[in-house]
């Protein structure tokens, strides 16, 4: 008998975004973080590389994903400057999950109930990143510049560093 917990249903529709994407992934498990950094030293790569993806709402049934990078931020300015547009949210943890099919803390954009547009902070294609896997402790790490090609992101800087 496997210690292993069964994989979710967020978990198998991640997986199956990734390996329909036709990009190199490589999968980690681990049990649930606490911080970023528990997040890159069990996924074994720097915390600049563990990226979270944040759903911003632009209006009434219209969301985006937004992919940014360990230790920054989402800079409102310049993300409505990119969007062109005035004004824009962060919905409740209940409406992410409607319109993704995820919980916070595993969004994905790989397996979503709606293939949202993707934003990508400049600073993910730029190198080896790791994605949320659909599941806590559930990651994916892969080259940040196939990632971005394989969501068809939009890449620009949107994000500025957390402030401590």
């Amino acid at each position: 008998m496997s210690d292993a917990a069964a994989p979710t249903d967020g978990e198998r529709r991640a997986l199956a975004g990734l390996e329909s994407s036709g990009i190199e992934f490589q999968v980690t498990r681990h049990g649930r973080v606490g911080s970023l950094a528990e997040a890159a030293q069990a996924r074994g790569i720097d915390p600049a590389g563990v990226v979270k993806t944040i759903v911003v709402r632009r209006g009434d049934d219209d969301f985006l994903f937004v992919l940014v990078p360990g230790g920054r931020t989402i800079s409102w300015p310049k993300l409505r400057a990119l969007l062109g547009v005035s004004r824009l949210s962060m919905p409740d943890a209940a409406t992410a999950k409607d319109v993704t099919g995820y919980e916070r803390g595993t969004i994905t954009p790989f397996g979503s109930l709606v293939a949202w547009p993707v934003v990508a902070d400049s600073r993910v294609r730029e190198r080896t990143v790791s994605i949320g896997g659909g599941a806590h402790g559930v990651a994916a790490t892969v080259d940040g510049a196939q990632l971005v090609r394989a969501l068809d992101a939009t890449v620009s800087d949107v994000t500025e560093p957390e402030s401590e």
